[in-house]
């Protein structure tokens, strides 16, 4: 049942509202503005808020414009005295308000202004949410195209997604579906790569000029494609810019930061974290390079990435058999096939997806390049 919020002073009101509609919804009420708010923190959206318009502190108007900024879904309607007409009217003029009740307002109009205000809240959900699984259904689709042209990109996007989601958990951002689709996205650039650049920087191999001009173009190709596609305009932003990144430019306080900026920094730091530690660098030494690439990176970042990659203290190192490798394990090594070519790079996360491609490449013929099953691998479990 879809929860809605009435905010009244008088306490009669709201108890003769709980006693009218529960049925209809689940519903929470607050004496004021404040409360209110104080109130939609600790839930979260709500389908519908209906406000009184005269309140003591904070009124209606105030109430309700607060919670279109914080919860732009959320519908906002409002239920006040006569007295109140005009100014109500200039609330729903300026475009804040889904609909307004003069009181006292029978039961059936209430009734019928909850259920309605809970369906625009489905209806825009629900279009949002199809919205955005076409946008996941479509970078999916382009991320198992650059795994098919270019293997070490795809396993190297896994490792970026992973290090962007343990980071942003470390920070207490909440991973938005711009940067989930990012961080799916942020290699697609290196289709246009040799792979042997790729393998060669992994390796630790200094590129030369013409090989690292051709690296560094890599995200510009990658946002001018998906700046094409319509919805993706901040997603392409945040990828021409992971290598671009300077918080030297950025306030100090990583909380002044809008939800942007924290997402661009994120996945910069996430690609840039990457490229050291696959090249071999130690956890210690690639902070230290961070920092250097990346000038001005708050202390709160810092934080977040040695809680994130500093993790082999708090794992224990096991030897087990490929056919032993499980979801959560961490590779301390790379997994290379009789050919001499990296499956998985030490580093990389176990994810059901990983386990289904090595199964599928253990049972491939002798002569496409398989991994040796018979191959103990080191790992990190969590202690």
């Amino acid at each position: 049942m879809l929860r809605v919020l009435f905010v009244d002073d008088e306490p009669n009101v709201l108890a003769s509202i709980r006693r009218q509609l529960r049925k209809v919804c689940a519903i929470h009420t607050a004496g004021s503005g404040e409360e209110a708010l104080r109130l939609l923190t600790e839930l979260g959206p709500v389908a519908v808020v209906v406000s009184d318009m005269r309140m003591p502190g904070m009124n209606g108007a105030e109430l309700l414009t607060r919670v279109q900024a914080l919860y732009p879904d959320t519908v906002r309607m409002v239920l006040s005295g006569q007295a109140d007409l005009e100014s109500t009217i200039a609330a729903v003029n300026e475009g804040q308000i889904y609909r307004f009740l003069t009181k006292p307002c029978d039961e059936e109009a209430l009734r019928t202004a909850v259920s309605a205000g809970i369906n625009q809240y489905q209806l825009v959900t629900t279009r949002q949410e199809l919205l955005e699984k076409t946008l996941q259904g479509l970078v999916e689709t382009l991320n198992d195209i650059l795994g098919l042209t270019n293997p070490v990109a795809r396993r190297r996007t896994a490792r970026v997604r992973q290090y962007a989601a343990a980071i942003a958990s470390a920070l207490r951002f909440p991973m938005p579906w711009d940067l989930r689709l990012a961080t799916l996205l942020s290699q697609l650039g290196c289709i246009t790569l040799p792979e042997a650049i790729l393998d060669k920087m992994y390796a630790g191999s200094v590129l030369t000029a013409d090989e690292q001009q051709l690296y560094s173009r890599h995200p510009a190709v990658a946002a001018a494609l998906i700046g094409r596609i319509p919805q993706l305009g901040s997603v392409a932003a945040m990828i021409g810019r992971q290598q671009r990144v300077n918080c030297s430019e950025l306030p100090a306080d990583v909380a002044a930061w809008d939800a942007d900026t924290t997402a661009t920094v994120i996945l910069a730091v996430a690609t840039s974290l990457d490229e050291l530690l696959a090249a071999g660098e130690q956890p210690a030494s690639a902070l230290q390079r961070l920092e250097q690439s990346l000038p001005g990176l708050p202390k709160p970042v810092l934080a977040a990435v040695r809680s994130v990659h500093l993790h082999s203290a708090h794992m224990d190192v096991q030897i087990v058999a490929f056919n032993e490798l499980a979801l959560g394990m961490v590779l301390d090594e790379d997994v290379v096939t009789d050919r001499g070519e990296t499956l998985m790079f030490r580093g990389e996360e176990v994810t059901r997806e990983l386990l289904l491609q090595l199964r599928a490449d253990s049972e491939a013929a002798p002569d496409s390049g398989s991994p040796d099953i018979s191959q103990k691998l080191r790992v990190l479990i969590p202690a």
